[in-house]
């Protein structure tokens, strides 16, 4: 799509709801200047293309702001009356999911992480026992997953050691544990081994698990080493966001492990990178005691 000379701007807040709309003229930029708009170009510097939606017949471009809420872009003159509700829309700059599927050590094995139950035991890395607090459950749909949505498949030993044991597939920002760093997914992708998994794979919408135990801890996912949840959002964009007050009545802040994270590939250690592009006997893990 091009020729966006002519602007009409619908915003929709986190949850919707158009909160305001304009006409300016100017242009818009594509990332890469090609004056075609693909998933991970920007707009005036901060906001994402995340898809297309059509409204009175005309297809126009949708771009997510850093706050959540979206923009819908007409490139043609005229008022265009837009949707009551904007599809696919979620707040909040971070998603640390794992797609269903993914197994989760327990002291009994592993589960996969939609089949984990409030209060049932999972295995951290270091061996130790901990309930899961709360699932958090989100639908995404496939044409408006935004860049930090979009899923990320890291091959059975794409991370060395032999790990994961099976292919692991999470949202980009879920971070992956490496040498005592927080690495999300998308600074790990190298085009073979650790790739975006494309959306002709998805369908329509797919679903993402988030699991939250009391602190910011290290779990076992396929094996691999992944972060729990953390307060870097709320959680009103999951799904299941009524049960969480239902059992708990507010919302509670968890505070980051102190440990780097890494959110550029250009970041990640040298040594890392090194051992990802080659490959390493499994490893062994202590084994588990629960209190």
């Amino acid at each position: 799509m091009s020729d966006f000379n002519y602007v009409q701007d619908f915003v929709y807040d986190p949850a919707g709801t158009q909160i305001n709309n304009s006409i300016a003229g100017g242009s818009l930029a594509d990332e890469d200047n090609d004056d075609q708009f693909e998933t991970g170009d920007q707009t005036f510097s901060t906001n994402d293309y995340v898809g297309t939606i059509t409204v009175g017949g005309i297809e126009m471009p949708v771009f997510q702001r850093p706050d959540g809420s979206h923009h819908v872009y007409n490139p043609g003159p005229g008022w265009v009356t837009p949707p009551a509700s904007f599809p696919g829309a979620t707040s909040g700059a971070h998603l640390f999911c794992f797609a269903a599927g993914t197994r989760i050590s327990t002291p009994d094995g592993t589960a996969a992480v939609e089949d984990l139950t409030i209060g049932g035991y999972i295995l951290t890395e270091d061996g130790r026992c901990v309930p899961v607090k709360w699932i958090g459950r989100q639908t995404v749909r496939t044409a408006f997953a935004a860049s930090k949505r979009q899923l990320v498949r890291l091959r059975a030993g794409s991370l060395g050691h032999g790990l994961p044991n099976a292919d692991l597939t999470v949202t980009a920002d879920h971070g992956m544990v490496l040498d005592g760093y927080v690495i999300n997914a998308s600074a790990l992708v190298n085009g073979d081994s650790i790739n975006w998994v494309q959306s002709a794979e998805l369908g329509g919408s797919y679903t993402v698990y988030h699991v939250e135990t009391e602190v910011h801890d290290v779990i076992l996912a396929n094996g691999a080493p992944a972060e729990t949840f953390i307060d870097y959002r709320d959680r009103r964009a999951f799904d299941n966001f009524d049960e969480y007050l239902d059992l708990f009545g507010c919302e509670r802040i968890i505070p980051e492990m102190p440990a780097p994270r890494i959110s550029s590939a250009r970041l990640v250690p040298q040594a890392i990178k090194n051992r990802l592009a080659g490959t390493d006997a499994p490893s062994t893990r202590q084994k588990a005691w629960c209190a």
